[in-house]
């Protein structure tokens, strides 16, 4: 089986890599030029660690083109990986989707599965398929399918090979049994279904995850205000099976291209259909609240933040991977710029991509670069070598010894042993 993938960014190239691990002939298909000039080179334009090893590893059977035309021609199975990012509505942009497919149909010689692996609102499959029966050139035969993905970013390579679940929609018998025998080697419980309930996973699993992220932060702030500490809340509330202990670690909100863009995608989605989806709606609110709720803590300890220096560590949106999209250190840091702060900052990863939105700072070497004059120091992002640097060097670097922990990273009392002021998240402070 043969299969093409186009778009090669977090998801499309991890796809491509894994499906050539399994034992697949693939073509990774990107109208980004210097891109795929580069994948041809063996550069990997995205931080995924484990990534580049596997690419090497597998490059006899991958093949990359700007073509669609010439990428898809012996593909059994076309992936569709390219982005779509939300309008201001909050809908999600379609239209390269509909300018991919178009160049699909045009293209077609034999029969293909043509598979939404991007995430898309339920009901696309249908617009895709009638894209298809307009612009196909002659009789050709066809299925449209979904196949979410469910990749974390930083684990992608394992999430791909190890999947919890696979989701397959398909609307006919060639189609399903042509998926089962793709997914063999993969050992993992297959989901099959028709093409609206896979679309609607994806939406309703990202949504339901930032929903438990809102509600252990929302619980992490009673906790504050009565005495109690989220850190045990959040362990009691883990171990009971039903709930499990995922995604119930208090801090500053989620961030990403996912769980922001598809909870504003659901939220439209729900509404066109007829239901005003108002619980999405606090979840969002409780995250942004979270960003705000953080400038205060670091207002509250340093009095005055005006002429202050500010130290951040860490400024993707998660470990693992480079991403700046929608990471919460983009409202933080805006929001200590416009009150007159001065910001020293590190990432060991993301610092190009964040030198793109965030001007007027000043960018450091490492953690220690960045505690060396600053009135505080910013836990942002959960990096695990902030979480081995050494506190009595970073307690002499720092003007005033205070970290503000917007992970919970550290122990509070094992920081306050070693004359620190310390700030978490959901602790009584």
């Amino acid at each position: 089986m043969k299969l093409a993938i186009i778009g090669t960014g977090h998801v499309g190239l991890v796809s491509a890599v894994c499906f050539a691990e399994i034992g697949y002939e693939v073509t990774g298909i990107d109208s980004d030029s210097k891109k795929i000039e580069g994948l041809k080179k063996g550069i990997i334009p995205i931080y995924e660690e484990g990534l580049k090893e596997l690419l090497d590893k597998n490059k006899n059977k991958l093949k990359f083109t700007t073509s669609i035309a010439e990428g898809i021609q012996e593909a059994d199975i076309i992936f569709i990986c390219v982005g779509t990012p939300p309008k201001t509505s909050g809908d999600a942009d379609l239209s390269i989707i509909e300018e991919v497919v178009t160049q699909i149909a045009s293209s077609m010689k034999s029969y293909k599965i043509i598979v939404e692996k991007s995430t898309v609102p339920v009901q696309t499959g249908i617009r895709v398929k009638q894209l298809m029966e307009m612009k196909l050139k002659g009789k050709v035969e066809f299925d449209i399918a979904s196949n979410p993905e469910f990749l974390r970013e930083g684990m992608a390579i394992y999430d791909s090979l190890h999947p919890d679940r696979i989701v397959i929609g398909v609307e006919s018998e060639r189609a399903k049994n042509l998926f089962i025998e793709l997914y063999k080697p993969i050992n993992a419980p297959l989901v099959i279904t028709n093409i609206e309930s896979a679309e609607l996973i994806k939406h309703a699993s990202n949504s339901f995850l930032a929903m438990k992220i809102s509600f252990i932060n929302a619980v992490s702030t009673v906790c504050e205000l009565s005495g109690a500490d989220i850190r045990k809340v959040a362990e009691g509330i883990g171990l009971d099976k039903r709930i499990g202990k995922d995604f119930l670690n208090a801090g500053i909100g989620f961030g990403g291209f996912c769980f922001p863009k598809d909870l504003k995608a659901f939220r439209r989605i729900a509404s066109k259909l007829g239901y005003e989806f108002g619980l999405l709606e606090e979840v969002e609110k409780i995250n942004e609240e979270m960003k705000i709720g953080f400038v205060d803590k670091i207002e509250n300890a340093l009095w005055n933040l005006k002429d202050k220096t500010i130290g951040i560590l860490g400024l993707a949106f998660k470990p693992g991977t480079e991403d700046m999209r929608y990471a919460p250190s983009i409202d933080i840091i805006n929001a200590l710029q416009e009150s007159g702060a001065k910001i020293r900052a590190y990432d060991p990863e993301a610092m190009e991509e964040a030198k793109e939105i965030l001007k007027d700072i000043t960018y450091c070497k490492d953690a220690y670069d960045v505690a060396k004059g600053s009135d505080c120091l910013c836990i942002v992002t959960e990096w695990d070598e902030f979480k081995k640097m050494d506190l009595k060097k970073i307690k002499d670097l720092l003007r005033s010894p205070i970290i503000i922990d917007g992970r919970n990273i550290f122990e509070k009392e094992k920081i306050e042993k070693l004359g620190f002021k310390y700030k978490g998240i959901g602790i009584k402070q």
